[in-house]
């Protein structure tokens, strides 16, 4: 990617995560925990997971969301992860995100794409799942 050597237009731009798109929690009560949640701290919850909107001041037009979810205990979604947590990191431009972390020598472990947005996932080096997303109508392309 930047090195020291290499003249500034022939540098290529790091892509970076531009936001948190989601949390996502175990728990072996997700109802008790959604009852603490809520009661505690305020946080309701509809079908196991709320949406936390907002505007980006460079585009206060659209709107945002990060998810709050809470899964149970045995679910399958944050493996190969051992982690009791998976992160949602919101991408500009998933397909320059996912070269970049393969030439890094980083596997991604798919590629979904919804009518929200489109999904991959990777795992860090301590073994932490991550769910890259890129919002419908984010891409730069």
């Amino acid at each position: 990617m930047r090195t020291a050597t290499c003249p500034p237009y022939l540098q290529i731009q790091l892509e970076k995560v531009t936001g948190i798109g989601g949390v996502f929690i175990k728990a072996r009560d997700p109802g008790a925990m959604a009852a603490w949640y809520r009661e505690q701290l305020g946080i309701e919850t509809k079908d196991g997971f709320t949406d936390f909107q907002w505007r980006e001041k460079e585009k206060p037009e659209q709107i945002g969301r990060t998810v709050w979810s809470l899964f149970p205990a045995d679910t399958d979604y944050f493996k190969p992860s051992a982690a009791p947590f998976m992160i949602n990191y919101r991408v500009a431009d998933l397909a320059r995100m996912i070269e970049q972390l393969k030439q890094s020598g980083i596997t991604v472990e798919k590629v979904e794409e919804y009518d929200y947005g489109k999904f991959a996932w990777v795992m860090d080096p301590e073994g932490n799942r991550i769910e890259l997303w890129e919002p419908k109508g984010e891409s730069g392309k």
